[in-house]
């Protein structure tokens, strides 16, 4: 019954977006149809139902896009997840917030290896994140409003390149404020340990 239910709920989350047959079966693998963007640690796949695959996330959506739709994790794995992270002081006598922090593609960049320094603390590296949620305040800078190109940017330094083909899932929202009125970003993530 367990495994049925974990079906539907897949099935109604991906079921949106894209075509999908989950079967709640013992030892049945779950079939992605729609574009499948790459699968953990290997290159991006083609347009192609995804094989079908017990043991390695799925990530799907849009291959000209810089983040997947969504993932598919396999039954059982083990997930990581991490506390909003936010910037490091550059500079802690800097007399503005870009001196203390930098601009937002300086702040998301410093906070992207934090996150990745947690990983590599559990043995884990940024090829394994699965999910970003990040939130950005408006930048003073830019006019009062959000830096989405700075994050964009700093993004596209961890992810989506050649070092890192993967593509997480991603939210961004813009909210009024963070803890610190310094801080132009904070980043949430979402890691699967990998099967050995």
């Amino acid at each position: 019954m367990k495994k049925i239910v974990r079906s539907l709920l897949l099935t109604s989350l991906l079921a949106a977006s894209f075509g999908m047959t989950a079967y709640a079966e013992e030892k049945s693998p779950i079939e992605v149809k729609g574009t499948v963007v790459s699968v953990t640690g290997t290159a991006p796949a083609s347009s192609s139902p995804a094989p079908a695959l017990e043991k390695s996330s799925i990530f799907y959506g849009s291959p000209t896009s810089s983040i997947s739709s969504g993932v598919v994790v396999p039954e059982g794995a083990a997930y990581l997840y991490t506390s909003g992270t936010v910037p490091p002081v550059l500079n802690k006598d800097g007399l503005t917030v870009y001196e203390r922090y930098g601009d937002t593609k300086t702040q998301a960049a410093g906070v992207l290896k934090s996150i990745e320094k947690q990983l590599q603390d559990q043995g884990l590296s940024m090829k394994d994140v699965i999910y970003l949620r990040a939130y950005l305040t408006a930048d003073t800078a830019q006019e009062g409003k959000f830096d989405y190109a700075g994050w964009n940017a700093a993004y596209g330094e961890f992810f989506n390149n050649e070092k890192n083909p993967v593509k997480p899932a991603r939210s961004t929202v813009g909210v009024a404020s963070l803890v610190s009125s310094d801080w132009l970003i904070e980043i949430e993530a979402v890691a699967v340990f990998p099967d050995k």
